[in-house]
């Protein structure tokens, strides 16, 4: 036996029978790619006064992280059933640490959005296939499996744009960003190790097709609503998350250390909240949760410029956080009304609109705090998450 088949015999083993080690390849990604798309914004105001831009122009470059990462939702989805979850998901690991790499040679701001452009298009391709492999993987323990994926995005979303604040402050942003690429690559071994092969279609349905039977599923007009509601929600979300930490240090005189900290209390507020309302929902319908979810996150939101001190500000940005929980209950709402056939498909889809609608949050804040209505930002965004209340108030149960 050649050393060739000797090392393919080793990686087949590996991957063989081992779902735990693959759960946390998985986990330990989408600590990264989740935690990591926060850091951007984490440290934005330290970045916006080394490149001397608007909040405009550094929304627009948060816009671009969300628009690029929106992009290859669609493509991702495509192409799971076509070429498996293991080449995506080690390449979206090896493509989203070489864009963390560009920020080390961004001198001017065009080649800091190019960088970020580059990160957004690698961890965009991550999220499709996490879903599909632990579908496959996990048949009978699928709740406690997605639970465990995603509540290790929820604690890098908390836990890594506080370290890249400090990291920021005493070695630059550039360093508190580049320094994640070597745990990106770890990981791409790690998940290559670990995924076994799948079966990759191998019937000649064209994808023209396939998105007639998606374009026929969306006139469901619970498909509609569900939608509509989801990314006005997601919108908010990244709008805030975009500028909370600029605002902070901008209008209340915050440190960069202690706004990431209080940024990184929405994150926890957020994976709180997540515990819970899966199990309300359940109990009470996931419409009317959803409803609780919008209502309970627009307050904090309209009393933000009107708190001052660390401790009324962090309770707030806190409860900010549990518009996070409407996430999942409204993924497993819409994936349930998604034709069978194209599911895949369709969700990439869907997922490529909602992301795409959401990424203008950033520039429209920004938009805003260049003209002197910061606060009002907020208070808009207050308004619009009433506003998805109110189509997830018109959704009925589902069967």
């Amino acid at each position: 036996m050649g050393v060739t088949d000797r090392v393919r015999g080793v990686v087949s083993n590996s991957r063989a029978g081992n779902p735990a080690r693959l759960l946390a390849a998985v986990a330990t990604g989408w600590f990264l790619v989740l935690g990591m798309r926060f850091v951007v914004p984490a440290v934005l105001p330290t970045i916006r006064a080394e490149f001397g831009i608007s909040n405009t122009r550094a929304g627009i470059a948060v816009t671009v992280l969300w628009l690029t990462y929106a992009a290859m939702q669609f493509p991702a989805g495509v192409y799971v059933d076509r070429v498996g979850e293991r080449v995506l998901l080690v390449g979206s690991a090896l493509l989203s640490g070489i864009g963390l790499l560009g920020y080390l040679v961004a001198p001017t701001y065009a080649l800091f959005v190019f960088a970020t452009a580059g990160f957004g298009l690698g961890t965009g391709l991550y999220g499709p296939p996490r879903g599909t492999l632990l579908s496959r993987t996990f048949d009978d323990s699928e709740g406690v499996a997605f639970g465990t994926v995603m509540a290790a995005g929820s604690i890098g979303s908390a836990v890594l744009p506080l370290i890249a604040a400090v990291v920021t402050t005493r070695y630059g942003w550039r360093i508190g960003l580049a320094a994640v690429t070597p745990l990106f690559l770890l990981v791409a071994v790690a998940l290559w190790l670990s995924i076994s092969d799948r079966e990759t279609a191998t019937d000649d349905r064209s994808l023209r097709a396939d998105l007639r039977t998606v374009r026929s599923g969306l006139r469901d007009r619970r498909l509609a609503l569900a939608v509509a509601g989801a990314m006005v929600m997601l919108l908010v979300f990244q709008a805030v998350t975009a500028f909370l930490t600029t605002y902070l240090v901008t209008t209340r005189g915050s440190t960069q250390g202690t706004a990431g900290a209080l940024l990184s209390g929405l994150f926890v507020g957020g994976a709180i909240s997540q515990a819970a309302t899966g199990r309300l929902a359940d109990r009470y319908g996931t419409p009317t949760v959803l409803v609780g979810v919008a209502v309970g996150s627009a307050i904090p939101l309209s009393l933000l410029p009107l708190l001052s001190g660390r401790l009324p500000l962090g309770l707030a940005a806190a409860a900010i956080g549990v518009r996070m929980s409407s996430g999942p209950l409204t993924n497993a709402y819409i994936v349930d009304l998604l034709p069978d056939a194209v599911e895949g498909t369709g969700w990439g889809l869907l997922r490529t609109g909602f992301f795409s609608v959401g990424a203008t949050g950033s520039t429209l804040v920004g938009l805003f705090a260049d003209r002197g209505l910061f606060d009002l930002s907020f208070y808009v965004m207050a308004g619009l998450t009433l506003v998805a209340g109110g189509l997830f108030l018109l959704l009925p149960e589902r069967d």
